[in-house]
């Protein structure tokens, strides 16, 4: 951990990974200008058949374009991309708070080396009922693996220090959510997690939550169990 530098939003990019969302796109992007003053890069990998590269380059997005190989290689590759020493993962669905990044990195100013956004916390109203439950499932199966509590695996909205984006090898995909936070806290990372609103999701999920969850899980376990034999 390292509190030598304070950040402001100069210093952040903003990435996602997308996927067929031309019905958010442009209000998630705008809502990362309000939040940041236009100040943060932003970066989408990208494997749209729709409109979602082109709107996300007219609103100054850094689009590398890529075939659809799975959520984890999209945001591994956005992760990557980043260039700036604070780098927030969010998805591109209008779920999740832009108006959160200041405290995001008010956080990392703070010491924080990962600062994760916790949707349960208030409930996550607007998350079908199946998911939630699957969400709760990921936290208790994490925690007992760490040996210590978490609340919320799967969240996409996440700020990092470059440098630990930088030293850890990430290999999941479907699980990739999960990994970023299994590990940096298996590895005594500063990790905070933070209670953040949870939205309605504008356009359809591509992601079939029996298949994804049965990924998840498998990703946390295996992720988990390795790390407990480093």
């Amino acid at each position: 951990m390292s509190v030598s530098e304070s950040y402001d939003f100069d210093d952040v990019s903003v990435v996602m990974g997308t996927y067929n969302e031309e019905a958010a796109i442009e209000s998630v992007l705008d809502s990362i200008d309000e939040a940041t003053d236009g100040a943060a890069e932003t970066v989408c990998v990208d494997g749209s058949s729709d409109r979602t590269a082109e709107i996300a380059r007219e609103h100054g997005a850094r689009v590398i374009e890529q075939e659809p190989q799975g959520y984890g290689v999209a945001v591994a590759r956005a992760l990557r991309a980043a260039d700036r020493p604070v780098i927030v993962t969010t998805d591109c669905d209008g779920t999740y708070p832009m108006d959160a990044l200041p405290e995001f990195l008010d956080a990392i100013n703070g010491g924080a080396d990962v600062v994760s956004g916790d949707r349960l916390y208030h409930g996550a109203a607007t998350m079908p009922p199946f998911n939630r439950l699957g969400n709760h499932a990921f936290a208790v199966l994490a925690s007992l693996l760490l040996g210590e509590r978490v609340h919320d695996t799967t969240t996409g909205m996440r700020a990092y220090r470059q440098e630990v984006i930088e030293d850890i090898e990430w290999t999941e995909n479907t699980g990739l959510s999960a990994e970023l936070l299994v590990r940096p806290l298996a590895r005594g990372y500063d990790v905070h997690e933070t209670p953040i609103e949870y939205g309605e999701r504008l356009g359809e999920t591509t992601l079939d939550p029996l298949s994804g969850g049965k990924d998840i899980a498998r990703s946390i376990l295996t992720v988990g169990l390795e790390e407990r034999r480093r």
